[in-house]
């Protein structure tokens, strides 16, 4: 990152500004132009001893701005299409108390145990499909899923019956 003493916080003060306030003219999103702009001056300080040495440095750093919104903009139209074609998304029901308990107790249990939970109960997917995926013999499979079915019944307070059906 470039520092005080080559010229870079200068440039990013005077420019700064500026070309938020053109970015912003583009989209008409003030936060999405901070953004953008911030995300190009990033890119100029990563590459400021060649950039510090172009006529006009601010004009390379608008060009890769507006580049980002052309992108960004492109992205929300791609979204508005699919709006249209598709709908809205689903209503989606709101979230028990219960449900956040066991999402932050799964949250809490080593990535290998979430694994094979994720995927034996969220995916549906049977046993011996999960030790294919994830590349390992059925025994670890199970063996997992046992341990973590008992971390859960531990983290939760509940008999080991009650989180078998997460």
């Amino acid at each position: 990152m470039a520092g005080d003493g080559d010229g870079f916080d200068e440039f990013y003060a005077a420019a700064y500004r500026r070309i938020v306030g053109q970015v912003f003219a583009l989209l008409g999103d003030l936060h999405e132009a901070e953004d953008v702009t911030q995300d190009a001056f990033a890119k100029a300080s990563f590459h400021w001893s060649r950039i510090c040495t172009y006529d006009m440095p601010e004009a390379w750093v608008r060009r890769v701005a507006f580049n980002q919104a052309r992108n960004t903009a492109r992205r929300a139209r791609r979204g508005l299409v699919a709006l249209a074609r598709h709908g809205p998304p689903a209503q989606v029901p709101a979230i028990s108390s219960d449900r956040v308990d066991l999402h932050r107790a799964i949250r809490q249990l080593p990535s290998r145990h979430r694994e094979v939970l994720v995927l034996h109960y969220v995916a549906e997917l049977p046993l011996e499909e999960v030790a294919r995926q994830l590349r390992v013999p059925l025994g670890t499979v199970k063996s997992r899923l046992n341990r973590a079915r008992k971390a859960l019944a531990q983290r939760l307070g509940e008999h080991r019956e009650g989180v078998q059906h997460a």
